[in-house]
C-alpha cells in the first residue's frame, strides 16, 4: 500500500497548494474512498518537494487533520489515515458529554421545557392544515406567512419554511456556497455554525466583536479574503447575550456597500430577546438571507424556522432541499401559525423571557461580585472570562459542575466558558463560588 499512496500520488490529486486547500483536499480524497482508511502518507519533506511547498505548510495542514481525528501518528514511524472508517460529524458538538444524574449539566442553552407554550391544541388544529399530505414542494404555509411577515424586519420578498434554524443554515451552505470559498463569521459564534461550516470545507474568516456586535474595522480586515457570505446573529448572540445595537449595523452596512457578499442573519433565540430586530435588509434586499428560528420559543419538537431573501435565493435553497425533505411538515406549520395568532402564547413567552432574564441575572451579579468577567446581555447562557480553560473546566468538574469550553465557539485562542442558565433555578450561589474558583487559573 505505501508504494501506492507516494508523494507522487498526491502531487496529482492536490491542486490547491495551501495549507488549507491541501487539508481541505486530503480530507475529500478519505471521505469518498481514494485514500482509503489505513493508507500510509508520504514523509512530509517528499511530499512537500512533490507540491512545491514548503515542509512547514504540509505539516501545518496534518496538523489540522489531527485536530479532526482524520489522520493520526507523526515523526519517524509515519502518518496513517486514522480510524476503523470515515464518518462526518459534528466534531465540536459531538465531543460533549453525557452526564449521569450527580451532574449539574450546565452545557446546554436549550429551553426550560416547563416555560414552553402547550402544543396540544397547536397540534389538533395543524392536522387540518390546508393541502395536507400533498406531495406538493410548497415553499412556506400561507397562514404562516401571513403570520411572520406582520413583525418581520424588512420587507422581504419570499419565504421559506425550513426544519429549524440549523436545517436553514446548513441547507443554504450547500445550496449557495462552494467547499473552500471564504465566509466572514462574528467570533465566538454558535459551535453548532462552525460545525457545518467546517464540515463543509469552507474557508472560516473569523471577525471579532465588542459590546455593540462584529467590530466594522475587523470586517473591513475580513473582506481582503473576498468572503461569500459574513454570518452574524445581529438580534441576540446565542453564545455571548449581546445585540447589535442600530448604530453598529448602520457602521457594518457601510463596509458591506459596493460588494456582493450574501449576508446571513441568524436569529436563533427568536422572541426570547425583547429586543427590536434589526436587519441589514432594509439596507440590501437583495442578498440578505434573514433566519428565525421557533426552537427556543415555541418549543424544539416544532421543528421549525423561516427564512426571508429573494425569489431566487428561496428557489436556490428550495431547489436543494429537493434532494431531500422537499417540503416542512405543514402539520407543524399550521401549529406554528396557530400558536403565533395565539394570545396566551406572548403570555407564556412574556414569563419565560421574565424568568431566563432574572436566572442569568443571578448568575452573573454572583460572578461580579467575585471579581469574575461576564459579558452584559440576554438569554440562555453566560460567557465567562478564565485565566485557562483547562483549569477551569477540570475544576468545575470536580465539583460536580459541567460547563462549555469557550473553544468550542471560536476558532482564535479563547479563555472562556459557555455556562448555560436557562435552567439555572437554583444554586446559583455555589454554582458562582465555583466559577469564581475556577476562573483564577490556580
Amino acid at each position: 500500500m505505501s508504494g501506492i499512496y507516494d508523494a507522487s500520488w498526491f502531487a496529482e490529486k492536490l491542486r490547491d497548494r495551501t495549507i488549507r486547500g491541501i487539508a481541505l483536499e486530503t480530507s475529500a480524497l478519505i471521505r469518498t474512498g481514494a485514500l482509503p482508511v489505513g493508507a500510509k502518507l508520504p514523509p512530509v519533506r517528499d511530499l512537500a518537494f512533490s507540491l512545491g511547498v514548503s515542509p512547514a505548510t504540509i505539516s501545518e495542514a496534518w496538523s489540522e487533520l489531527r485536530k479532526q481525528k482524520i489522520i493520526s501518528g507523526r515523526g519517524r514511524n509515519g502518518t496513517w489515515v486514522s480510524g476503523d472508517r470515515f464518518i462526518a460529524q459534528p466534531e465540536r458538538l459531538a465531543s460533549s458529554g453525557n452526564y449521569g444524574p450527580d451532574v449539574l449539566d450546565l452545557t446546554m442553552a436549550v429551553p426550560d421545557r416547563t416555560l414552553l407554550p402547550p402544543l396540544q391544541s397547536a397540534l389538533a388544529y395543524g392536522a387540518s392544515a390546508e393541502n395536507l399530505n400533498s406531495y406538493e414542494r410548497s415553499r412556506i404555509l400561507p397562514e404562516l406567512e401571513a403570520e411572520v411577515r406582520g413583525s418581520w424586519p424588512y420587507e422581504a420578498e419570499a419565504f421559506l419554511a425550513t426544519n429549524g434554524g440549523y436545517n436553514a443554515v446548513y441547507t443554504l451552505v450547500h445550496a449557495l456556497l462552494s467547499p473552500g470559498a471564504a465566509i466572514a463569521i462574528e467570533d465566538p459564534t454558535a459551535m453548532r455554525l462552525l460545525d457545518i461550516l467546517e464540515d463543509h470545507g469552507v474557508r472560516i474568516v473569523p471577525v471579532r466583536c465588542d459590546d455593540d456586535g462584529p467590530l466594522p474595522s475587523s470586517l473591513q480586515e475580513a473582506m481582503h479574503y473576498k468572503p461569500v457570505a459574513f454570518l452574524f446573529q445581529p438580534r441576540l448572540h446565542s453564545v455571548t447575550g449581546r445585540t447589535v445595537t442600530a448604530k453598529r449595523m448602520s457602521e457594518l452596512a457601510v463596509v458591506l456597500r459596493d460588494r456582493d457578499t450574501l449576508i446571513i442573519e441568524d436569529d436563533g433565540v427568536g422572541d426570547i430577546s425583547s429586543k427590536l430586530r434589526l436587519s441589514l435588509g432594509t439596507y440590501f434586499p437583495d442578498r440578505v438571507i434573514h433566519i428565525l428560528s421557533f426552537s427556543k420559543t415555541l418549543g424544539p419538537d416544532l421543528r421549525l424556522a423561516v427564512l426571508s431573501s429573494t425569489q431566487t435565493i428561496v428557489s436556490q435553497i428550495q431547489s436543494y432541499r429537493s434532494f431531500s425533505a422537499a417540503w416542512t411538515s405543514r402539520i407543524l406549520q399550521a401549529a406554528a401559525a396557530w400558536l403565533l395568532r395565539d394570545p396566551s402564547t406572548a403570555v407564556a413567552l412574556m414569563n419565560a423571557r421574565h424568568a431566563y432574564d432574572e436566572r442569568r441575572t443571578a448568575l452573573t451579579r454572583g460572578l461580579a461580585a467575585r471579581g469574575v468577567g461576564v459579558t452584559e446581555g440576554h438569554g440562555l447562557c453566560a460567557w465567562v472570562s478564565v485565566e485557562n480553560e483547562t483549569f477551569a473546566m477540570v475544576t468545575l468538574a470536580a465539583r460536580g459542575i459541567a460547563v462549555q469550553p469557550g473553544s468550542k465557539f471560536s476558532i482564535l485562542p479563547s479563555r472562556h466558558l459557555r455556562v448555560a442558565t436557562s435552567t439555572l433555578s437554583t444554586r446559583c450561589d455555589e454554582v458562582a463560588d465555583a466559577i469564581g474558583l475556577a476562573a483564577s487559573g490556580g
